[in-house]
């Protein structure tokens, strides 16, 4: 909810920069309909970069496990302790090397679609806000859902720990985690940051295609996204 209310006060600091406010985004002109496309599916590509980065993450730890189970005597009758840093250094290298594509696609985008058109980078973020406020509310509902319905078998409804419907929602759960604890909330950075990089260049996209730039609003409203992030971090 607030990463869409965020991203909507940002397209439309965009659109006062630009100059979109007075004409408006036409989406039978092509520049807004390909700008559309191509930002409907940035956060389904996004999403998928993120939900396979868990599964490597997850199959690096569990050859690291096996490793320590295999090589440190004792680990396994519980008489020895495992090497708990080995499995934070891989975890926190995964974590950052696998964002590296996700992060360069948000910041990357913009730019390009950009440079080619501020109409086309206006449809761009119309279909990225859509499109991804729309996969976060169902990657965090139905993430929770199957993380619950795993947690209300195991309490015994269903046959309980070991039955069929608890094997099937162990399944169910190994996807629900990466979509409401990784997916879903990466979709409210990827639209907040795609606004804020087209808000911070909207001068230069202006610029570059000769129309007149709107400073003050553009300013006006990084100066109260700092406000309020200085007083969240204060």
């Amino acid at each position: 909810g607030s990463a869409a209310l965020t991203a909507l006060a940002l397209f439309s600091a965009y659109a006062s920069a630009v100059g979109l406010h007075d004409a408006g985004l036409n989406i039978i002109n092509p520049a807004v309909t390909v700008g559309m496309l191509i930002g409907g599916t940035i956060p389904f590509f996004v999403a998928a970069l993120t939900m396979t980065a868990v599964g490597r993450a997850a199959a690096g730890m569990v050859e690291e496990v096996r490793r320590q189970f295999r090589e440190i005597p004792g680990l396994m009758e519980g008489t020895a302790k495992p090497d708990s840093a080995r499995c934070v250094d891989i975890s926190t290298r995964a974590a950052l090397r696998e964002m590296v594509v996700p992060g360069l696609v948000a910041v990357i985008a913009p730019v390009v679609v950009g440079y080619f058109s501020i109409n086309a980078l206006g449809g761009m973020l119309a279909g990225a806000t859509v499109t991804g406020v729309l996969m976060a509310l169902f990657m965090a509902n139905s993430g929770g859902a199957w993380d619950n319905a795993k947690k209300y078998i195991e309490t015994g409804a269903h046959g309980g720990k070991g039955s069929d419907p608890h094997k099937a929602a162990v399944t169910g759960d190994t996807v629900g985690d990466p979509f409401k604890d990784t997916a879903g909330p990466a979709m409210n950075i990827l639209i907040k940051l795609m606004s804020v990089v087209a808000l911070v260049l909207a001068p230069w996209f202006a610029r570059i295609h000769g129309t007149e730039v709107d400073v003050s609003t553009a300013s006006t409203i990084l100066d109260a996204i700092r406000a309020a992030f200085s007083a969240l971090l204060g």
